[in-house]
């Protein structure tokens, strides 16, 4: 951290005296210090604050110590990286901007800042050995040092991601005993689909514990009797692990070691009068991370330890003779999509890395195997809770790495393998399986017939398709030519997935690149979708709509074939901390106005008046000039010419973009695109998103805080920080309100996307806009409670469909 002067940031700290504090004190006030030579105790003596120089150094640090262990143990560090040379720092409060200033000879070595401002700020050390700035006439803490952990995680402290404040806690190793600065081992709790702790030696991972199973970490044995106990948190707010002594009279830690590579649980021997390792991670040469390749599986009890899963051999044989495994294995026979394949099952594993991995908690582990079953890139599925009462799905779309036997632990997974590789057991199994489900449906006689009822709608369908695929006025491409392009819809070639399915980058032999969308056979969107969006955007020709190349239909496969966009979809700007950084609001103003003329295109100038009714980032691309072009039309409706409005049972759309008439009553119109377009402006002009928004000094969702800035005059407070200083005022002001002019709640009362168009290129007057609706704080949010009696559980933002009868 650089040194900056102190009389620049802090004006006022000289106005305090500057005199030590005793030992005794247990709290800091704003008319105190805290010298060299001088300590901060906590209440009942168990921790100290003060400075020290570790090992052979003369530097001198901030830290909090054991007071009452004898050997000196240090467990926390303010200014690790940026030492004191000498005795004369000192630790005071600021109360203009309620700081914790470190100071030498008047510049500030380190320094923090309060969430907000308090009139009676207090420092103090508490008996579990967090150090917090507090209001001296409340609990509530302004900032802790737990929040921001150096090398060890004492009991209490939490090892993950505080939403609210953009806040990550993770671990780093002292670099050596004389250096307490950052080292290249590091831990953390890897944010995705489905989250699990790893360690990092500088930007390599070194081992992961794998993920949470509802009792332990997979990786975990369920053996000896455990002195912790852990728990995991994972929801909109917050997601972590901490733990707990089991027995309060011993006092432990968790640090990581940089000399000895590993993260150690060390409990202190008051016999002994010194500190013993309890257990250390990694635990062998199996926690190695991906030691054995994909699909290979490590077992220490094993020689060679490294053995190929079932159904699969050595990639590289030569290399795996010599113990090199690092090639992995590969399957005896490669798998085709019309392959009879089952599942066999693999017990008392470490699961696999869960970057590549999809989860739905309320599943059962029958339906998760048939969603894996329908997808061809699903290659093994497991449990997410193994409980006796637990359930849970999570599936693997790619490669199976890192996978490892747990003795006297870990749990089942279930890995894809042709049929005629299960063994007879288990395939015996499956033939008692299918006399049973034959059993229950002959019983079930009204529902067998009414599912067959169902399956000939459905095939229906897909003859009605297959039979105009003449008049579809669209090129046909065969299946063979979209896999050759795909890699065979490789996984290195997936852009994205969503409800519909998966979408792969391709290039044709003749070198164009294209975008195919692939309908999974587990789709809520059906044949009447797919046809919708071919036929539909086939005869849509604008240069603010994304362009179909054409269609393939062969058997039950369908795929849709676009122009490629290099830059992806919006979201991946707006709500990427890096990628924000690339719109300035030029960039965003552009993007802003091509939505509208495309949306103005849809509704007023194309040959079919049509409503899109799922408008939202994702189904905006980017070209690589970063213009904006409308796609994915499976949800669209089209009116006649003098038609305004409908009705329908079936509502579609993605939860945070429908209009209110539409999610409730199931009424749309081209109001509601108007509606999910004011949704879309406010989204670009923030960078945050309407479902799932947070702020701290409300519970309001996007569109309340914004028109709460809008009432009381400070709408720029809107604007994300990302843009600068680059935006025009004026501009960004009408955005603002004509946003909140689209989201009024009455249809009648937003304006249409003529005027928007309008209302964007001039500087006209503009009305002033209602009360929208869905403004309200979360816990009374309409929608959100409707949708959530009638959504089936996801992980990822998905178009939706709600069926609610009328």
């Amino acid at each position: 951290m650089a040194n900056f002067p102190l009389m620049s940031i802090v004006t006022t700290v000289f106005l305090y005296s500057s005199f030590n504090i005793s030992v005794a004190v247990d709290f800091l006030t704003a008319s105190q210090n805290l010298s060299d030579g001088n300590t901060l105790v906590s209440e009942k003596g168990f921790f100290e604050l003060g400075f020290f120089s570790p090992g052979n150094s003369k530097n001198r640090y901030l830290g909090i110590w054991y007071k009452i262990i004898p050997i000196s143990t240090v467990v926390w560090v303010a200014n690790r990286e940026n030492p004191l040379n000498n005795s004369s720092g000192i630790l005071r409060i600021n109360t203009t901007a309620n700081y914790i200033v470190l100071t030498q000879n008047s510049t500030i070595v380190w320094s923090t800042k309060s969430l907000k401002q308090v009139g009676n700020p207090r420092l103090q050390l508490l008996d579990n050995g967090n150090l917090v700035l507090k209001d001296g006439n409340s609990r509530e803490f302004l900032w802790q040092s737990f929040d921001y952990p150096t090398d060890t995680l004492l009991p209490g402290m939490k090892l993950g991601w505080d939403f609210k404040n953009g806040i990550n806690r993770r671990l780093s190793a002292w670099k050596n005993s004389d250096d307490p600065s950052p080292g290249t081992l590091n831990m953390e709790m890897e944010n995705h689909s489905y989250p699990e702790p790893a360690m990092w030696n500088g930007t390599q991972e070194f081992m992961r514990t794998g993920p949470w199973n509802g009792i332990r970490y997979s990786s975990k044995s369920n053996s000896g009797l455990p002195i912790l106990v852990y728990h995991y948190v994972n929801n909109k707010n917050e997601l972590y692990f901490s733990y707990q002594l089991i027995n309060n009279s011993l006092i432990g830690r968790m640090v990581l070691n940089q000399s000895m590579f590993r993260r150690e649980a060390i409990l202190w021997s008051e016999a002994e009068k010194n500190w013993k390792v309890y257990a250390t991670m990694p635990r062998d040469y199996c926690d190695t991370y991906n030691v054995c390749g994909a699909y290979g599986s490590c077992n220490i009890e094993d020689m060679p330890s490294c053995q190929c899963l079932k159904g699969f051999r050595p990639r590289v044989l030569e290399k795996w003779n010599l113990m090199d495994y690092t090639e992995g294995c590969v399957r005896n026979k490669p798998l085709n999509c019309s392959d009879k394949v089952g599942f066999a099952k693999f017990p008392g594993l470490k699961l696999p890395d869960t970057r590549l991995s999809w989860v739905n908690e309320s599943m059962s582990l029958s339906e998760c195997r048939e969603k894996c079953l329908r997808n061809c890139s699903c290659m093994a599925f497991a449990n997410t809770d193994i409980r006796e009462s637990g359930s849970g799905c999570a599936i693997w779309l790619g490669d199976l790495i890192d996978i490892k036997v747990v003795l006297k632990g870990g749990q089942d997974l279930y890995v894809r393998v042709l049929a005629s590789e299960l063994d007879k057991k288990e395939a015996s199994s499956v033939v008692i399986g299918i006399i049973v489900s034959a059993a229950v449906l002959i019983i079930a006689g009204l529902l067998l017939v009414g599912f067959y009822i169902i399956r000939s709608r459905k095939s229906l369908e897909g003859k009605e398709l297959e039979g105009q695929e003449e008049d579809l006025d669209l090129p046909l491409f065969d299946l063979s030519a979209i896999s050759n392009a795909t890699d065979n819809f490789s996984n290195c070639n997936k852009l994205g997935e969503g409800g519909f399915g998966a979408v792969f980058r391709g290039r044709l032999t003749d070198g164009q690149e294209i975008a195919v969308k692939r309908l999974s056979s587990y789709s809520k969107q059906g044949a009447n979708e797919f046809k919708n969006e071919v036929i539909l955007i086939a005869k849509l020709q604008h240069r603010n709509l994304v362009k179909l190349l054409g269609c393939c239909i062969h058997e039950k496969e369908r795929m849709l074939i676009y122009e490629y966009m290099p830059n992806k979809s919006l979201d991946s700007f707006i709500f990427d901390s890096a990628g924000r950084n690339l719109l300035d609001w030029s960039k965003r103003f552009n993007i802003i106005c091509g939505i509208a003329r495309g949306i103005l295109y849809l509704h007023q100038d194309s040959r079919l008046r049509i409503i899109h009714r799922d408008l939202k980032p994702s189904n905006v691309l980017l070209d690589i000039d970063m213009n904006p072009k409308i796609s994915d039309f499976g949800m669209a409706r089209t009116f006649g010419g003098d038609q305004t409005e409908g009705n329908t049972r079936r509502v579609v759309g993605t939860y945070g973009y429908m209009a209110p008439e539409y999610a409730i009553d199931g009424q749309f119109s081209i109001k509601s695109d108007v509606f999910s377009f004011g949704i879309l402006l406010l989204e670009i002009i923030s960078g945050q998103k309407n479902r799932g928004f947070y702020c701290s000094d409300h519970t309001l969702n996007l569109i309340g805080h914004a028109w709460k800035l809008w009432k009381e005059g400070r709408p720029l407070e809107l604007i994300d920080p990302s843009i600068g200083d680059s935006y025009a005022l004026s501009e960004v002001l009408r955005c603002i309100h004509i946003s909140l002019l689209c989201l009024q709640q009455h249809p009648e009362d937003r304006p249409i996307m003529s005027n928007v168009v309008l209302m964007l290129s001039s500087e006209s007057a503009l009305t002033q806009p209602k009360q929208p609706e869905f403004y309200m704080e979360r816990d009374s949010f309409k929608v959100d409670s409707l949708l959530s009696r009638n959504e089936s559980s996801t992980t990822n933002e998905l178009t939706t469909t709600v069926l609610e009868a009328r």
